[in-house]
């Protein structure tokens, strides 16, 4: 497979972020296998990942009193959602320090690298004692190993964004890369999924006691699958790319990109937290404010999540046609205007089907972002510090409003003003819009690559 070369700034030609479609390269069949199996094989690490890192998320509800027993059931929440949060807190070192290498030393270097890192950290969760086993070690090393998890994701979405983006075939950049978040949501589809599963097998007290450790184990074994896949991908990044001056470096970075790096935090950060509302903390809104049983609530998320992934490839390819432009300005506009009367209805709904229908229809405004979520960050950096700038931007954003969006809402609902978080959420996807009208309507690169 060819490397994919810079793309000149400013350029005239057509470009997927125009209204118009753009011309297609024609690409013979033995390329295009080539490039569908390099996407398949990417985002199947990718997958891994981020089961592993929802897992945590999803079986909270479970453990959270085997690592804080003295508490009540919201404060011990809050206490995993802390812990939760400080995984997010590692996303900018690991933005950076795989953003670095993939630049560097070549993004499948980085990919492998950071799949081996989460395998880890998912067998020291599967296996720590409990409090009562070891005392205050039990939260300090589960702390230790999302940490270990969180430098991992870090450095995972900014180099599979970038190599997803890289080999994409011209013209569909849009739908392929779309794919990256098929991966993501289907790693969050799937914890749910291996949850629901437990809960039909085993009873609350041996979910409890042990039950929540399965799936940790799972991820780790996965994970090890996902290695030997991502070992056969070929190099998108060629080497007069990775051995260029300023080539992974933050100082390059800032000097000729801080704009746009400041233009991706602007509407990471909406994107962030919209999206953990609405997947990995409704769960526990479903429950704690809406009144639903565990069970309930994990097959409602089920259905709604399976929904949600099903719609990344259509909303990439809209992007294909309208513009990576277009689909921000539509999430951003939309997003402000949907997510008080959602959130408000929610909290008061009788139906588990009313649920999911609001549910899904929140999902389908933020799949305008999380369908192009790389592209349109792989846009606007140069080869040389592509997956840094995608990266360590993306980490710096959803580390603090992504991680935090749980303790957030949380946080406010202890102290009895819940409805403060929907105005927040509403709040930042006021931002993401001011944020995407300073998009060019022309991509800066990418757009000339084969």
């Amino acid at each position: 497979m060819t490397a994919i070369a810079s793309a000149t700034a400013g350029a005239s030609s057509p470009d997927a972020t125009s209204a118009h479609a753009p011309t297609t390269t024609p690409y013979t069949f033995e390329e295009k296998r080539k490039r569908i199996f390099a996407i398949f094989a990417a985002s199947s690490g990718n997958l891994v990942e981020w089961f592993d890192f929802y897992v945590y998320a999803f079986c909270a509800i479970y453990f959270a009193p085997s690592f804080f027993p003295k508490s009540d059931p919201t404060v011990q929440l809050l206490n995993t959602a802390g812990v939760f949060a400080a995984g997010f807190l590692m996303r900018p070192i690991g933005g950076w320090l795989f953003g670095r290498l993939a630049d560097r030393k070549g993004r499948k270097t980085s990919m492998v690298t950071s799949v081996v890192m989460m395998c880890v950290g998912s067998l020291v969760i599967a296996c720590l004692p409990t409090y009562a086993q070891i005392g205050a070690w039990a939260p300090a090393l589960l702390l230790a190993a999302r940490l270990l998890q969180g430098l991992s994701v870090g450095g995972e979405y900014g180099t599979t964004a970038t190599y997803m983006s890289e080999v994409a075939m011209r013209g569909q950049r849009g739908f392929f890369s779309s794919f990256q978040y098929v991966t993501l949501i289907g790693g969050q589809l799937l914890a749910v999924v291996v949850v629901v599963v437990l809960q039909q097998v085993l009873d609350e007290a041996e979910l409890r006691a042990w039950g929540w450790r399965i799936p940790f184990v799972l991820g780790a074994v996965a994970a090890i699958v996902a290695l030997m896949l991502r070992r056969t991908l070929t190099e998108t990044a060629s080497t007069q790319t990775r051995a260029a001056k300023g080539a992974g470096s933050v100082a390059e970075l800032f000097r000729h990109h801080k704009r746009a790096f400041f233009v991706v935090l602007g509407y990471t950060a909406g994107g962030s937290l919209i999206f953990y509302t609405f997947t990995t903390y409704m769960q526990k809104y479903l429950v704690n404010s809406a009144g639903m049983s565990i069970k309930t609530a994990s097959n409602v998320m089920t259905a709604c999540l399976f929904i949600y992934m099903c719609m990344q490839p259509l909303f990439g390819a809209l992007s294909d046609r309208i513009g990576r432009r277009s689909n921000m300005l539509l999430f951003g506009a939309l997003g402000a205007l949907m997510t008080v009367p959602v959130l408000s209805n929610l909290q008061s709904v009788g139906s588990p089907l009313m649920a999911g229908v609001l549910i899904t229809l929140a999902l389908a405004v933020v799949s305008f972002y999380t369908s192009i979520s790389g592209i349109v960050k792989a846009e606007m950096f140069p080869p040389e510090v592509r997956a840094l700038g995608v990266g360590l931007s993306y980490a710096v954003g959803n580390a603090i409003f992504g991680g935090s969006a749980e303790y957030v809402a949380l946080g406010l609902k202890s102290i009895g003003h819940e409805s403060y978080f929907y105005w927040y959420v509403t709040a930042m996807m006021g931002v993401a819009f001011m944020v995407s009208l300073l998009l060019p309507k022309q991509a800066t690169y990418l757009h000339h690559d084969k």
